[in-house]
C-alpha cells in the first residue's frame, strides 16, 4: 500500500494554481485531494481572495484527509502588512487508516512540488489549526 501511495503523480493544475496563489494572489486557499483511481493529487477547491479562514476550514471534510495551502495575511507588531503561505496536512482522527497512510506517505513529495511554502502545519482536529495557531506560527515563521 505505501509503495503505491508514494508513487502519486501530481496534476500540473496543482502547481499552476499554487503559482497563481503565490505570485498573483488569485486565490486565498487551495484544497488538494488524492484521487486514488488515477493515483494523482488534484485540485479539489479554490478559495476566492475575499474568502476568510472560516471559509477555508469549513471546506475541509470532517472524515477525510486533504492537503491544503492557505495564504494568511497579518500585521506584524510594527503594523507592517505581511503574508505567509501555509501548507496544511489535514488528517482527521476520524478518517480511515488507509486514507491517512496514503496522505502521509505522499506528503513530502507533493510538498516539494509547491515551491514557496513558508510554514507547514499538521492537523488531526480543528483545534490544531485554529486561527490563533496560524497567527502564532505566522509571527515566528
Amino acid at each position: 500500500m505505501a509503495n503505491a501511495a508514494s508513487g502519486m503523480a501530481v496534476h500540473d493544475d496543482c502547481k499552476l494554481k499554487f503559482l497563481d496563489l503565490k505570485a498573483k494572489r488569485t486565490y486565498r486557499f487551495i484544497i488538494y485531494k488524492i484521487d486514488e483511481t488515477v493515483k494523482q493529487v488534484t485540485v479539489e477547491k479554490l478559495g476566492e481572495p475575499n474568502q476568510n479562514y472560516d471559509d477555508f476550514t469549513a471546506s475541509l471534510p470532517e472524515n477525510e484527509c486533504r492537503y491544503a495551502v492557505y495564504d494568511f495575511d497579518f500585521l506584524t507588531e510594527e503594523n507592517v502588512p505581511k503574508s505567509r503561505i501555509f501548507f496544511i496536512a489535514w488528517s482527521p482522527d476520524t478518517s480511515r487508516v488507509r486514507n491517512k497512510m496514503i496522505y502521509a506517505s505522499s506528503k513530502d513529495r507533493f510538498k516539494r512540488e509547491l515551491d514557496g511554502i513558508q510554514i507547514e502545519l499538521q492537523a488531526t482536529d480543528r483545534s490544531e489549526m485554529d486561527i490563533d495557531v496560524i497567527r502564532s506560527r505566522s509571527q515566528k515563521g
